[in-house]
C-alpha cells in the first residue's frame, strides 16, 4: 500500500509547542491531512508519544512513538522504538543524560503530559531543549541496540543539523534516512550536496502548530504498518 507519513511532529511537553498540540488535535488533523502513519517526537522526551500513539490506534492511525534529541553536539536527530517497553528505556537514558537545569515556562514554555482528555497528568521541570551530555555516535548505537531507527534531523537547517553543527555526516554513524525540513525538496538539497546523493531521505512538518502537521510529508510503499515494514520503507 501506499501512505502519507509525517515523522516529525512536537507536542504540549515540547516547551517550543502550542498548547493546542494536544493528543486529540494532532490525531484529528493528522487523518484530516489524509495522513496515515505520525511520529511523535518531543525533544529529550518520550513521555506523550504512548498516549497519542493510543488514541490513534483507536481512530485507525498509525503513530510512531519516538522523541528528537539534542545531542552534545547540539545536532537533533529523530529516534523512534518499536515498543513501548524499549521506548521506557531509553527515556531511563534520557533522563540520565539531561542537564539538571531548570525550566523557565514564562521564557521557554510549558513542559506538560496530557491525557486523552487534556488533563496534565506530568510536568517536566528539566529543560528539554538542552543538548544531552553524550554525542551523536553514542546515541545512535543506543538507539540501535533497542532496535530503533535513527535520523538526523532537519539537516539542510543552518541551525541544530548534523551539517550545521559537524559540517558532514559521519561514515561510521548508521542512520536510517536523513530527514529534510519543508524549506526543501530531495533534487534542490542535492544540488548543493550531491555527495549525499547515497543516503535516503525522509521529508517532514516539524510541526510544532496543529494547522503544520502534514504541510509536507513522505510517500511509502510498504506492506503493512509493522515497525520493520516502516524501516524497511524508510531505507529503501
Amino acid at each position: 500500500m501506499e501512505i502519507r507519513a509525517d515523522l516529525h511532529i512536537h507536542t504540549v511537553l515540547s516547551p517550543c509547542g502550542d498548547l493546542d498540540m494536544s493528543p486529540a488535535n494532532i490525531i484529528g488533523m493528522a487523518l484530516q491531512k489524509g495522513l496515515s502513519l505520525i511520529g511523535i517526537s518531543d525533544h529529550n522526551s518520550t513521555r506523550q508519544a504512548p498516549v497519542i500513539q493510543q488514541l490513534g490506534e483507536q481512530q485507525g492511525l498509525r503513530v510512531l512513538c519516538g522523541t528528537e534529541v539534542n545531542t552534545a553536539e547540539e545536532v537533533h536527530a529523530l529516534a523512534y522504538f518499536p515498543t513501548l517497553e524499549r521506548l521506557t528505556a531509553f527515556q531511563h537514558f534520557l533522563d540520565l543524560h539531561l542537564p539538571n537545569i531548570k525550566n523557565n515556562p514564562d521564557k521557554f514554555g510549558y513542559q506538560v503530559v496530557v491525557d486523552a482528555e487534556e488533563q496534565i497528568t506530568y510536568e517536566e521541570e528539566r529543560l528539554l531543549i538542552t543538548a544531552l551530555d553524550v554525542d551523536i555516535n553514542t546515541i545512535e548505537r543506543t538507539v540501535h541496540a533497542l532496535d530503533g531507527i535513527f535520523i538526523p534531523a532537519h539537516i539542510d537547517k543552518s541551525r541544530f543539523s548534523i551539517l550545521s553543527q559537524l559540517g558532514f555526516v559521519p561514515k561510521d554513524l548508521k542512520c536510517e534516512a536523513l530527514e529534510l525540513s519543508p524549506h526543501t525538496t530531495r533534487e534542490q538539497f542535492l544540488q548543493q550536496n550531491a555527495y549525499l546523493s547515497g543516503y535516503k531521505f525522509i521529508r517532514s512538518s516539524d510541526a510544532h502548530y496543529v494547522d503544520d502537521i502534514g504541510k509536507v510529508f513522505t510517500s511509502l510503499s510498504l506492506p503493512d504498518l509493522s515497525f520493520d515494514s516502516i524501516r524497511v520503507a524508510i531505507t529503501r
